[in-house]
């Protein structure tokens, strides 16, 4: 599919950003693939990630970033621009804050296209995905405290189903838990930026194995 077609299908499959709100339910969540686990009733934290895609000459590519080894939480960890809301902003506002703060992405230049699936981790966050367009390779830094690394992943390989794979982690506890994972050279995609992605992929194309309209 080439740029404009897929621009024309993400802002037809998307939602549009005015129908976001804070107080949203989760339509995709890590307990996906682990129906098992159950962690009651909680409040979770709104946050917002930025999905860049980047029209390039050879095809579109997707924005990811490798998180600081120094982090205390989720340190080494493929990413997306993105982090907790403050207060009285909305989503997009808060992934194009967080893009600008951990990579230097000038939000001028990123053209937001509509909203993806509400998205529940493990961790308590409840994450709007909000995808932005750039007609061109913005020039990035990565933040010192934040990020190690800043690299492109192409749009196909990110949407074709048989990259994505189900794997493990055998818990403390005992107990198994299964993520999405998407392994591109040598990255490690994988967790909630997996999920996202697939939840991504049937949005616009429809469930796995299903003819895309």
């Amino acid at each position: 599919m080439n740029g404009e077609a897929l621009k024309a299908r993400l802002r037809d499959r998307l939602a549009p950003v005015e129908s976001w709100r804070p107080d949203q339910a989760a339509a995709k969540s890590d307990f996906d693939l682990n129906p098992g686990v159950d962690f009651g009733q909680r409040e979770l934290r709104p946050a917002a990630v930025l999905v860049p895609l980047i029209a390039r000459p050879e095809g579109v590519s997707v924005l990811l970033t490798r998180r600081a080894d120094t982090l205390t939480k989720h340190s080494g960890q493929i990413a997306f621009p993105g982090g907790r809301l403050d207060s009285g902003e909305t989503a997009v506002e808060a992934a194009l804050r967080e893009a600008r703060e951990e990579v230097s992405l000038d939000p001028g230049l990123v053209e937001v296209l509509g909203l993806g699936d509400a998205y529940e981790t493990g961790t308590g966050f409840l994450i709007t995905p909000v995808v932005g367009w750039l007609n061109a390779p913005p020039v990035v830094r990565p933040s010192e405290a934040e990020v190690a690394d800043i690299f492109e992943t192409p749009w196909d390989f990110l949407m074709d189903a048989a990259n994505h794979r189900r794997d493990f982690l055998d818990m403390d506890d005992g107990d198994r838990r299964w993520f999405w994972a998407m392994p591109w050279e040598d990255r490690y995609i994988w967790g909630a930026t997996a999920g996202i992605i697939r939840a991504l992929r049937v949005r616009l194309y429809g469930e796995i194995g299903e003819a895309a309209a």
